[in-house]
């Protein structure tokens, strides 16, 4: 028996039979109470009506009787205002200060013993989800609500860095995006650097070379710390020339290069590349942000990402390096979708909470319903287990299923999961 299945009965009242404690007393559940997963008693504000009495105060859940001395309740204030201990084993009596004992109720034979049955074949199970074998049987209506507010859990966790930044900012928008963009744009390996790239060199001075995208370009890759060697090409050594120059004006001190990760990734998505890139972006789009809040439609979104490095890496992936095989550097669609997935789709459903309104969340989530589903390991089975995963909204929610609930197998915290073991064979 584990505590977390005795929460679940009492949460979803399933307990069964006329329920007595062991002092002879009736004891009738009006309201379980509000579940609580934080320090402090299980449940709290329930009402329970104990023979002819109604009482409302908290309810404390054990496998035995002695887990609370175990816990040491017995030290913690909180813990005086129980008027329930919910047992599965009575192995001793707690005492309150007035000598009283505290109600206990056992529950050990007041549940279906199948569902507790198909609970232990989910937490045992070594199948890639718990409920893979019997997922196809779950309420289509259950699948869909509960997969919306698992996207929402999602996107609003992503939303928590985004604050923080834009406090940071003093609620510049505009800079807040640029920053959150530039650190995504590095993806895992390369993040960090990007993140510091654009803190160390704010959006304002990029605006002021808008209508250069070779200065933009050179504000970028000095401010990268990756224009300090002697070059041999060209288009480096001007690139050198001018940030030395802007360097001066500005009072700009670059990061270091030895930040920037080459090793394991692509050649293609290496940080040059995705600088150029970016550059292409800066010099593109102006007032970005304030683009995308008007966009209408993903195909807007899209457009401001058609990105390509500069000509120079057409043959190159690095500065001085051996020329390649004529390949322009556009930004591949895959790669678009994870910058809409992790930098837009947050940052505008943030703008709606922050400024009221919602209209701007349900576009966030038609964006998402706009796009096609990923296409990684981990979606991939989940089409081979659900048939199909439709779009962008969907998957992001699987992905979210899978991780925060499936792997850890939080079942009974699940509404799918809940549901299914409910299911009877």
């Amino acid at each position: 028996m584990t505590e977390e299945f005795l929460h679940y009965l009492w949460k979803y009242k399933l307990l069964k039979g006329e329920l007595m404690l062991t002092n002879g007393d009736k004891l009738e559940i009006i309201h379980q109470g509000m579940h609580n997963t934080d320090a402090g008693p299980d449940f709290f504000n329930a009402r329970l009506k104990i023979a002819d009495t109604i009482w409302a105060g908290n309810v404390e859940i054990h496998v035995k009787s002695s887990d609370w001395f175990l816990h040491r309740h017995q030290h913690d204030k909180a813990y005086d205002t129980i008027i329930l201990h919910v047992v599965y084993q009575h192995d001793a009596d707690i005492e309150r200060d007035t000598n009283m004992n505290f109600p206990v109720l056992i529950v050990k034979d007041k549940f279906d013993e199948a569902l507790f049955s198909r609970y232990q074949d989910f937490i045992s199970n070594k199948n890639w989800i718990p409920c893979e074998k019997t997922f196809r049987f779950a309420d289509k209506f259950i699948v869909d609500s509960w997969l919306e507010r698992l996207l929402i859990e999602r996107i609003e966790r992503k939303t928590i860095e985004i604050k923080t930044n834009l406090a940071a900012n003093n609620n510049n928008w505009e800079e807040c995006f640029y920053q959150i963009l530039a650190k995504n744009f590095g993806f895992k390996l390369n993040a960090l650097p990007f993140e510091f790239l654009a803190k160390s060199l704010p959006s304002t001075i990029l605006a002021k070379h808008k209508n250069s995208d070779f200065q933009i370009a050179a504000l970028l890759f000095g401010q990268a710390g990756l224009l300090s060697d002697d070059f041999v090409a060209y288009y480096p050594q001007s690139l050198h020339n001018e940030y030395e120059f802007l360097r001066k004006k500005y009072q700009l001190k670059p990061i270091s290069a030895h930040l920037w990760k080459f090793l394991r990734l692509r050649p293609s998505n290496f940080p040059t590349i995705r600088l150029s890139q970016f550059a292409d972006l800066i010099y593109q789009s102006k007032h970005l942000f304030q683009k995308i809040i008007e966009a209408e439609k993903i195909d807007d979104i899209y457009r401001f990402f058609q990105l390509k490095a500069a000509p120079y890496f057409d043959v190159h992936y690095t500065f001085d390096d051996e020329i390649s095989a004529i390949k322009p550097k556009h930004m591949g669609k895959a790669t678009i979708d994870l910058l809409i997935i992790n930098t837009v789709i947050p940052t505008l459903f943030l703008y709606a909470k922050e400024k009221d309104e919602s209209g701007f969340q349900s576009k966030a989530l038609s964006f998402l319903e706009q796009m096609k589903a990923e296409n990684n390991a981990v979606i991939n089975k989940w089409i081979s287990i659900s048939n199909t995963v439709e779009n962008a909204f969907q998957s992001q929610a699987l992905l979210e299923l899978k991780n925060n609930y499936c792997t850890g197998k939080k079942c009974l915290q699940c509404r799918i999961g809940n549901a299914l073991l409910k299911l009877e064979n």
